[in-house]
Parts: C-alpha cells; structure tokens; sequence
C-alpha cells in the first residue's frame, strides 16, 4: 500500500493527484475525516469537488474505499453520490463502506454548532460539521457506526444517543430544530444502507494479497493532526501516515510508498498560528492568482511564504519517500520569493524545529530571498523545460528536506501536472 497526505495545513492538491495517480491503483481507500475537506478536480473542462468519495470515483475501474477513521454524513454522501450520479458517473459500482466508520448525527451537527458558540472568541474554526462531536463520541465509545444501520435495533441505539445530545445542547442553552434534519437523516440512511457495506478491514486486506495495488489517500494535512498538528487548532483525527493504518485496518509493514504533498508557498484557513501569513498586498495577490477560497465552506485561506521547519517536521513524522509541489504556477509573477528557514523563538535563540506549543508561543520567521522564475509555465514536456530559477527553488527545498520532489503540479487541471520520470521509479508508475 502506498500512501498520500498533506504536508501542510491541508488544502495541498491531494485530490488532483488521485486522481492522476489513480489509473495505477486498483484501489483507493480514504482513511480518516468526514465532510469537512473537500478534495477539488479539474478535468475535460469541468470542476468537481468531492467531500467523503475518494478521489479515484472518475476512474470506472477502480475500487473506492470509505475507510472506518472516516466519519460519514449520510445526507452528504447521499447527495454527493446523486450529484455524481447527474454527471454520468457509476459511483455506487465503484464505491465501498466501512461498516465501522462512524455516522455523524444530526445532532452532532447541532453540538458543533453549541460548542463553537460556547467559546466565544477562542473559537478554533470549525466548519460545523459535526465532525469533533462524533470523533468524541467514538473515542467516549457511545458513537454509532455505518453497520448499524443493517441491525433491527437501529433506531433504539439512535434515540439513545440522540437523548444524551439533546440533554448536552439544553446544558449548553443552543436553541434548534432538529425534525427536518432528522427528516433528512432517516432518507438518506435509507439510500446508504443500500449500498457496498464491508468490513473493510478485510476487504482491503485480500485486494493486497491478491497483488492488487492500493493507495492510502488522506484528507486535512500533517499540521492539523490532533496529536502532531499546531494543537488545538487541529482537525480531530490522525492525518499524518499512523492515521493510515488505524484508518483501514492495515499493517505497518504493508506501506510501500509514502508520498507527500505541499504547496509552494503555504495556506492556511480558519484560525490558528501560521508563522509565515503574510497579511499584506503580497498575501491577498497569492490568494487572488491561487484562487484559495475552500472547496467545500468557501472560506479564504490565509497565505503565507513556504515554511520549511513546518515542512521538515511532517517530513520526519511520516517518514515521506517523495514530495510532490502543487501550485507553483502561483508564484509565476513574483520577482522575489522568500522561504521561511528557521525561527525565532521569544527568548532570542534560533532553530529549525516546530516549538511544543506554537498556537501560545508565537515565532519570528528567519527568511532567505530567492529570485522568481517570472514567467508562465506552460508548453511543459520534462523537468528541464522548467525556468532555471523554479529548478533552483526546488533544489533548495530538496536539499533541505533530503526527499527527492518527483512532481510538479502548475495548473488546477490534470494534464498539468509533471513527473520526474528519472526519480519517480519507486513503485509508483506500474
């Protein structure tokens, strides 16, 4: 099994490149997050933005896989499926349900929605998903899972957990109305139980021993990890490459592969600390050509220069094979770029490695200056049809990481995209 994740604070490219690299898998399995992180992909003209599906839905024969570190919103994946569906596309062929990931209810929407507004000003951005509410009731071991939705005893198991919601919100004094959300709920449980439900744990295990070819496919990125990510200003799951194996049942020494995805420069949305922001002309003019607006809450991201202790650091937790740098055709109208090589800490001293506790501990960033290529990447056949100065850039970055970059993205489209074939020989083109 191979693996791909972000490397930054999510929003890197992922779904672009599974679906690029999809053609050479026979499965793709997302292994954690819910509806909150869309993945974007620009193909024939077309955009899709897909939110739970796994990005290799385009590919008619290739397996997709919900893993059970997902959290799953039935009236989402309904209409996601129905969308899909619209545009010609066999999904439910193709598409495979963890029995164990867990459902989000709708009133772990609603509790969300309460605990965001009960912190005030200390909210910590979260997209009102109900995704923190039901990862803290699996951890709490009451949540429900997808393969109770086949028991006959469903519904009591429901009210059970809706009533200790409910008792939650009045604590919390939020005012609701949760009988058209329940409406939507129980129709869309209706439609998802009729599909692929498995136990994936096994499923994914006999497409290995069977010589079939899977990629691990995550959501959020590194730094949002809630043990590893810039705490608590983290998503409530495992992004990082551990997340893989806990997220679809697979062992350690079943990984092949692990390939991770940056930006060339660094986004970030929703609050928390992002050490390289640029809140300035140079910030809102890489907002503007990236177009970083979230493809599934439309959020501004906030925008930054490349960070690389950040990057170091989710390099060594997930032990990364390959990079792959996304959107560098952002940066085509800079005549300078900086990159973030250390930081200065409070007391004065320097280093290059992520603080304990960055959200409390704010950092000065210790830049190095390097001349932009100033020009369009387009008509691109190798990697020495690049500009010397984006060569340059990206020899820096590969020094400093010591991980070969084997791809470079410079357009949202899926033709846009470059290998470098002499590097790229890792067991990822089969």
């Amino acid at each position: 099994m191979d693996i791909l994740l972000g490397l930054q604070w999510g929003d890197e490219g992922k779904g672009k490149i599974v679906d690029f690299l999809a053609p050479n898998y026979n499965m793709i399995a997302r292994f954690q997050g819910g509806p909150n992180a869309g993945h974007t992909l620009n193909f024939g003209g077309a955009r899709h933005v897909l939110r739970q599906i796994p990005s290799g839905v385009f590919r008619a024969d290739v397996k997709n896989l919900i893993g059970n570190g997902s959290v799953i919103d039935l009236v989402t994946l309904k209409k996601e499926i129905e969308e899909l569906q619209q545009k010609g596309v066999p999904v439910v062929n193709n598409l495979f349900i963890s029995k164990k990931a867990a459902l989000i209810l709708p009133t772990h929407r609603l509790l969300d929605a309460a605990q965001e507004q009960r912190k005030g000003d200390k909210k910590i951005g979260s997209t009102l998903r109900g995704i923190s509410p039901t990862y803290q009731d699996k951890v709490g071991r009451t949540g429900l899972r997808i393969g109770n939705l086949l028991q006959a005893d469903f519904t009591n198991r429901y009210q059970v957990l809706k009533q200790k919601h409910i008792e939650e919100l009045q604590f919390l004094q939020f005012t609701y109305d949760l009988e058209p959300l329940e409406k939507e709920f129980f129709e869309a449980a209706d439609f998802i139980k009729k599909l692929q439900l498995v136990d994936s744990e096994y499923f994914i295990n006999d497409e290995i021993d069977s010589g079939g070819l899977v990629l691990a496919e995550g959501a959020q990125g590194t730094l949002l990890d809630i043990d590893f990510g810039s705490y608590p200003f983290v998503t409530s799951s495992n992004t990082s490459v551990a997340g893989a194996c806990t997220g679809l049942g697979v062992a350690p020494n079943q990984v092949s592969e692990v390939m991770g995805i940056f930006k060339a420069y660094c986004t970030r949305v929703g609050s928390g600390p992002f050490p390289s922001e640029l809140q300035d002309e140079t910030g809102l003019k890489m907002a503007k050509i990236g177009n970083e607006f979230g493809s599934v809450t439309g959020r501004p991201r906030r925008c930054g220069w490349l960070d690389l202790p950040a990057l170091r650091y989710a390099v060594m937790i997930n032990g990364v094979t390959q990079m792959f740098m996304m959107k560098a055709d952002v940066l085509n109208s800079f005549e300078e770029l900086k990159v973030c090589t250390h930081y200065e800490l409070a007391n004065g001293e320097k280093t290059d490695q992520m603080p304990f506790d960055i959200a409390s501990e704010p950092v000065k960033p210790i830049y190095k200056t390097f001349k932009g290529w100033n020009q369009e990447l387009k008509d691109i056949k190798s990697f020495d049809d690049l500009p010397q100065e984006l060569l340059d850039y990206i020899d820096f970055i590969e020094q400093q990481m010591q991980t070969p970059i084997t791809l470079v993205s410079y357009g949202a489209d899926r033709q846009e995209t470059l290998l470098r074939e002499n590097l790229f020989n890792l067991n990822v083109l089969h």
